[in-house]
């Protein structure tokens, strides 16, 4: 790279896209051209980029031309055809999506936790985890510096936004058609939706959206797709990925992911066991020093994080830090963070000026 580096944003005109263009606008200019790149039927779309009109261009052969780096905000199959065209006309890729985050050749980055890793990319691409894993780890990670992670148990609440523009719209078309129905049982003095089995499933039909089940009033305890002896995609990744962000490749991790009717910010619940004993105290202190953790845990006074709190903002919000009653070498505690934003908008953003910055 010569001067100030060329960016292309790929997917641009997405969910993730405009969250990017959004903290571009709030982060230093480092950058030079910012090139911005969707699909064909979006391309000729103008888009204000720090406050100055900005044309998309179509995803097709030459697009990568004078670029430095790439980040692709885009599906699994779009980023494996691609990511390696992007390389070979001369950018960095930095990619959200599954398509690398397995690769032993392709770095998974979160930059609070193991910047270094970004420097070494044989094939030219660093990967970031899913949102799940980046809604814990910065503060897993902060915790694990001191007391040396060995187990981990996670249950995940996740927002239908991790779904795109069709989980969002899922959820609020179901909830419609709930509130009409609530008040024309009410009306009819019969009972309301969510009441008797099967009602739910009865007013809404067949169509849940990009959902196996109905949302709306309702939980879910499956998110992606079938891995294999009951496991999901989703859960899988939640196993594998903070082994590799950590460099604990042998670590034991339980995962249960599970959708809930929240627009955006996911939220989980962690039982972490460590190394060396752990105090409540002693953790308290680490996550409320920890960059991008912000604590908030004063529950006897009805302080702690919920989604709706975290929804727009940048970090990782802890609470309910309490130590195991029965293990002192475990420690529970409840975090969420935005999906969209820091669990791929902001770490894609952090990861491009780490490599700008490593260059």
């Amino acid at each position: 790279m010569t001067g100030r580096p060329v960016l292309a944003v790929v997917g641009a005109t997405g969910i993730a896209g405009g969250a990017v263009l959004g903290i571009l606008s709030q982060h230093a200019d480092i950058w030079g051209e910012i090139r911005l790149v969707a699909s064909a039927r979006s391309a000729g779309r103008v888009l204000s980029v720090r406050g100055t009109p900005n044309r998309v261009h179509a995803l097709e052969p030459g697009v990568f031309d004078g670029v430095d780096l790439a980040l692709f905000l885009v599906p699994e199959d779009v980023a494996e055809k691609w990511a390696p065209r992007a390389v070979e006309a001369g950018a960095v890729v930095v990619d959200t999506s599954p398509a690398f985050r397995a690769d032993p050749d392709v770095p998974l980055v979160v930059p609070e936790v193991n910047p270094h890793a970004v420097r070494a990319r044989p094939r030219g691409i660093v990967a970031a985890p899913q949102c799940t894993t980046l809604a814990m780890i910065v503060a897993l990670g902060a915790l694990h510096a001191e007391f040396c992670l060995t187990g981990l148990v996670v249950s995940t609440y996740e927002a239908v936004s991790a779904a795109g523009r069709a989980g969002t719209e899922a959820l609020w078309g179901q909830l419609g058609t709930l509130v009409a129905e609530e008040r024309r049982a009410s009306g009819a003095g019969t009972p309301a939706p969510g009441t008797a089995p099967g009602d739910v499933r009865r007013v809404l039909g067949r169509d849940s959206g990009p959902f196996p089940d109905p949302v709306a009033l309702n939980v879910v305890p499956w998110t992606g797709a079938y891995a294999a002896d009951g496991w999901t995609t989703t859960e899988r990744m939640l196993r594998d990925e903070p082994r590799r962000v950590l460099g604990l490749p042998a670590l034991p991790v339980s995962a249960t992911c599970v959708r809930v009717p929240v627009v955006t910010t996911h939220s989980l619940t962690v039982h972490a066991r460590f190394e060396h004993a752990v105090s409540a105290g002693r953790a308290r202190e680490i996550l409320a020093t920890a960059p991008g953790v912000v604590l908030i845990d004063d529950p006897e006074h009805g302080e702690y994080p919920t989604p709706v709190d975290a929804a727009g903002t940048d970090p990782a919000w802890v609470g309910r830090v309490r130590a195991d009653a029965d293990d002192p070498h475990a420690l529970d505690f409840f975090v969420c963070a935005d999906n969209v934003r820091k669990g791929r908008a902001l770490n894609a953003v952090q990861i491009a000026e780490l490599v700008v910055g490593a260059r």
